[in-house]
């Protein structure tokens, strides 16, 4: 009995100490890149969104910021840079009822993402990301810029995530 408790009280350590190595975040960025540099969106999509650019900027410079994973610098100094294009946007039915009247319409985004380490001159990734967002057609313009908000909001999260832990 006494070495059974001796066997349970080993195993017992041995996990308490093995808990430690192991992380569930998946990979980080490299250790030499500490800043990251975040310059205006292109829109390259032809639709003319007033403000689209600016505002998927913002949000993804935000969302690093919460993050802290890459403080941000300037594009001269920074140890990496993060190219965004917007290429595409399309504003498509979803919902069609009784005598073809569409009730919700789907935003779809798609961007292209480049990550670049300027310290060893190398792309990292360089992905096209697409996420999107609906609305009811009887909100108005005001439904629509939500279903843009939140196409954004989903994209930035991707590019984050690829950013920080698709290492």
């Amino acid at each position: 009995m006494v070495k059974f408790y001796k066997y349970l009280l080993s195993l017992v350590i041995a996990s308490i100490f093995l808990c430690g190595c192991y992380s569930f975040k998946g990979g980080s960025v490299p250790s030499h890149l500490k800043t990251i540099a975040i310059p205006t969106f292109n829109d390259q999509s032809g639709l003319g969104e007033a403000g689209l650019r600016e505002t998927f900027t913002n949000k993804t410079i935000e969302r690093f910021t919460q993050d802290n994973s890459l403080g941000l610098a300037d594009q001269k100094v920074s140890d990496s840079i993060l190219e965004c294009s917007i290429t595409g946007v399309r504003d498509e039915p979803l919902v069609v009822a009784g005598g073809e009247a569409v009730t919700k319409r789907k935003i779809t985004l798609t961007v292209n993402v480049v990550f670049k380490d300027m310290k060893f001159k190398k792309t990292i990734y360089d992905k096209q990301l697409s996420n999107w967002g609906e609305y009811d057609t009887s909100g108005g313009p005001e439904k629509r810029q939500e279903a843009f908000a939140s196409a954004i909001d989903k994209l930035t999260e991707d590019i984050l995530l690829e950013t920080v832990s698709g290492w």
